[in-house]
């Protein structure tokens, strides 16, 4: 159940590149604790949506805030500095520095004592602390998810985002993520997430938006989306 005062709270969002326009109407809100998903087909304007919010796309119209504090059209740091943490498509990972390199680089406690340390990291991802030695471009596509997901959690963020937190993974490591990510929900980590594997979504999950051209299409809790055969065909292929 959203509180009163979402954390983060995005209405009305729009975001061109150039000339081509991409997001028309985007609206949705994520509580403290709470975890939500975007989904829809490719191209449907997901990535930019979270490149918005973190400020990688500049908005060309509508409101984006975060707990309580507007934060539409600032810079990538200065959102990451509110507490929003990303894990990027791609993993982006630093090829040419160690995994603890790494994770030290986006080190950060700007809201007291951090939960977040290279102990709590390795703790929650073994295979890293036994890899912290080996550059990033040594690690298998597997490893590199979980270090850009430990170097996110390294800023301490309030709010987790995930684009295609498994997209690529070996059925293992798929597994294994998700259940760190139950973990990290189970101990009240508000998230945001977009991923293809719906079934698994909707068991993690608490609520649901799907993304068409650019305009939010549906939206609704796991328990709606389940009994809702129609949306999966329409908008997700499922």
């Amino acid at each position: 159940m959203l509180k009163s005062s979402p954390m983060l709270e995005v209405s009305g969002l729009q975001a061109s590149y150039g000339p081509a326009q991409v997001l028309f109407d985007i609206g949705f809100s994520i509580g403290a604790g709470e975890v939500v998903t975007l989904l829809g087909r490719n191209g449907m304007g997901k990535t930019t949506t979270v490149n918005t919010i973190l400020g990688m796309v500049r908005p060309q119209g509508g409101t984006i805030r975060f707990e309580g504090r507007p934060i539409q059209g600032l810079p990538s740091y200065k959102v990451a500095q509110c507490g929003i943490g990303l894990v990027p498509e791609g993993r982006q990972i630093f090829p040419t520095l160690t995994v603890e390199e790494n994770l030290i680089a986006t080190a950060a406690a700007r809201f007291g004592k951090p939960r977040w340390t290279l102990g709590a990291v390795y703790e929650l991802f073994p295979r890293l602390a036994e890899r912290r030695r080996n550059l990033g471009s040594q690690l298998s596509g597997g490893e590199q998810q979980m270090l850009a997901i430990g170097r996110a959690l390294m800023t301490n963020p309030r709010l987790l985002v995930l684009d295609e937190a498994t997209e690529g993974l070996a059925p293992l490591i798929r597994t294994e993520i998700w259940a760190v990510l139950t973990r990290l929900k189970a101990e009240h980590q508000a998230i945001l997430v977009i991923d293809k594997n719906v079934d698994a979504l909707l068991k993690f999950a608490d609520r649901h938006v799907v993304v068409e051209k650019g305009r939010v299409a549906w939206s609704g809790t796991s328990a709606q989306l389940a009994a809702d055969d129609s949306v999966k065909d329409r908008f997700l292929n499922v």
